[in-house]
């Protein structure tokens, strides 16, 4: 019977599907998903590519995400219209992985990242991301923001840098430091395809930005290679096929290979010194961190596209079934050739303009993108390296939010600008990790002081009371108001150790505490004891049954004339009045 009840509370996965069935799906439904899987998997293309570079890796790994992630995290999460692939949010956190590991690392801690996510969301801990202050999502996302773009100069401008390590510091010095070697031709490819994408939208043609950007950016780059030539050193304008190339199952090219996914064993792609990674408990034991840190992130932006999911259709989602999803497509995806996937939002908004009623959209731009994959590699090959920088520019200046990271610094309280102003720094100088912790530490620790302010102790005067009125100058009545924790309980009953010497009763109206937490009920404990030993009964009045319950388990249970428990005021005065005329009663 146990068993049977433990499985029935389990989360279930596919809500998002289901939902969408439940609300009935015919054939206009599919036909409105198919044309806003089309729209949003010409999107995920380039964007893919970009992300995927950006994290160190070629960029067929990106499009590998966009089409196993993809798909497996649509059909199995619990949001009816996020789509999944690669982020830029990761990038600050997969960068350093790639430098230290490789690709085979990147991808076993994408899959122990799966493993993580699924254990958070079959044991419901979906409802708790929504607890992460605004400052801290704020600040490190828009640190990461700023790590993309700088990271992002080498390519814009052409610089010969060598490879980039993994701290920001040493990179800005690295690039600084390499500007002489600006190749012109290279800035104005980057130039003219950003040019492209700024403007594009403004001519309201239902052609995404970035395709036009790359498209004309390709256009460019080729006819500069091909009038101008190459150099000994390379072609005049480096292009995905100039930078990356391949081998599968014995056939080689470069650029992107004309495949679709294949199962590979991530243990046996190579680590960061280009030999295969050796599995052991020593290398799950180094990645466990980056692995958590990759949960962490996941569950947080996946969740948080949810709700913006949410607002924009008036529909809801199960958090814990997308993370299980989530979970799932980050467990599969490294298995063929996948990076890091969780829910993007301007995808997911794109998705949703579209005209998208269920997750089969999300289905149907995975299968545009193998599509692209398979079709089209030759042509993706053509895409300059510049042109993909000046698209994750923009992605950068819009994941930064710069209006709002402005207005917050102009109008939230001290404390709060305090908590953004660390969290961006500790991101961009150090990593997203500490970032996330220290601002989430900084944020409680300011939500304790703010709620220990709440919460006072005052004396009320006997006569000023109409309900107690006419009580013996021997009791004494003090208003406990707010909750009483480890932050506010001392601060709160401090002033009840200080009690006039002449008070033989005194009288706490506690009908404005709502919770008390292990150090209020030692500290009131405390309380009673000093009280006892010097001769003073206590009247706790108002106290909900369940905190009454837990002073019981702590053993301040009632002792005549000493301690009791009153429901309201006029019962109080009651007993305290039968309390005094039997201490007057009493033999001297």
């Amino acid at each position: 019977m146990s068993r049977q009840r433990f499985s029935m509370n389990l989360p279930g996965i596919a809500t998002g599907l289901r939902a969408a069935w439940r609300d009935g799906y015919g054939l206009t439904d599919l036909r409105a998903d198919v044309m806003a899987g089309l729209t949003i998997g010409t999107v995920a293309v380039p964007l893919s590519m970009a992300l995927a570079i950006a994290t160190g890796v070629p960029p067929q790994h990106g499009l590998y995400t966009a089409i196993v992630a993809g798909a497996i995290i649509a059909l199995t999460g619990g949001s009816r219209f996020n789509v999944s692939g690669p982020t830029a949010a990761f990038v600050v956190i997969l960068f350093p992985i790639v430098q230290q590991y490789g690709l085979g690392g990147l991808l076993i801690a994408s899959m122990m990242a799966g493993v993580i996510l699924v254990i958070l969301g079959l044991t419901r801990m979906g409802r708790l991301i929504q607890f992460v202050p605004y400052p801290v999502v704020l600040g490190f996302t828009a640190g990461i923001a700023v790590v993309i773009a700088v990271l992002q100069v080498p390519d814009f401008l052409g610089l010969e840098t060598g490879p980039l390590g993994e701290h920001f510091v040493d990179n800005v010095a690295v690039i600084a430091t390499s500007f002489p070697t600006v190749a012109p031709f290279e800035l104005g490819v980057g130039l003219f395809a950003l040019v492209c994408m700024l403007a594009w939208p403004r001519l309201r043609i239902p052609v995404p930005a970035p395709l036009i950007g790359l498209v004309v950016g390709a256009i460019a780059a080729f006819c500069l290679n091909r009038w101008l030539g190459g150099t000994d050193a390379g072609p005049v304008v480096e292009t995905i096929a100039s930078r990356f190339a391949w081998e599968v199952s014995g056939a080689t090219g470069t650029g992107i290979p004309p495949v679709p996914p294949t199962f590979t064993a991530p243990w046996l792609l190579p680590g960061a010194d280009g030999e295969p990674l050796k599995l052991s408990f020593d290398l799950i034991r180094a990645l466990l961190g980056p692995a958590i840190a990759i949960a962490m992130l996941g569950a947080i932006e996946s969740l948080l596209c949810a709700v913006v999911s949410d607002g924009l259709t008036r529909t809801k989602h199960d958090p814990n079934a997308e993370l299980i999803g989530q979970g799932l497509g980050n467990i599969v995806a490294p298995l063929f050739g996948g990076i890091t996937a969780t829910a993007a939002i301007a995808r997911t908004a794109t998705n949703i303009r579209s005209g998208a009623r269920s997750p089969i959209a999300a289905v149907v731009h995975s299968l545009v993108v193998l599509l692209a994959v398979v079709a089209l590699a030759g042509l993706l090959g053509l895409v300059p390296m510049a042109a993909l920088a000046a698209l994750l520019f923009i992605i950068a200046w819009n994941m930064s939010e710069a209006r709002h990271f402005v207005g917050t610094l102009r109008s939230a309280p001290p404390g709060d600008v305090a908590i953004l102003v660390i969290c961006f720094g500790l991101t961009v100088f150090f990593d997203m990790v500490l970032a996330v912790a220290v601002g989430i530490g900084l944020a409680a620790a300011l939500f304790i002081r703010r709620m220990a302010l709440l919460t006072q102790t005052e004396r009320v005067e006997i006569d000023d009371h109409p309900t107690i009125k006419g009580l013996p100058a021997e009791v004494a009545l003090y208003d406990i108001n707010g909750p009483l924790f480890f932050g506010a309980a001392e601060k709160a009953l401090s002033s009840l150790h200080r009690v006039d010497p002449t008070i033989r009763t005194v009288i706490l109206d506690m009908h404005d505490v709502p919770s008390m937490d292990g150090t209020a009920i030692v500290a009131l404990k405390s309380l009673v004891a000093e009280m006892k030993h010097g001769h003073v009964s206590l009247i706790l009045v108002g106290l909900q049954p369940r905190i009454i319950a837990k002073l019981r388990r702590a053993d301040i249970r009632k002792v005549a004339g000493s301690l009791t428990y009153c429901g309201e005021l006029e019962q109080a005065k009651t007993v305290a009045l039968r309390w005094h005329e039997k201490a007057a009663e009493a033999p001297s």
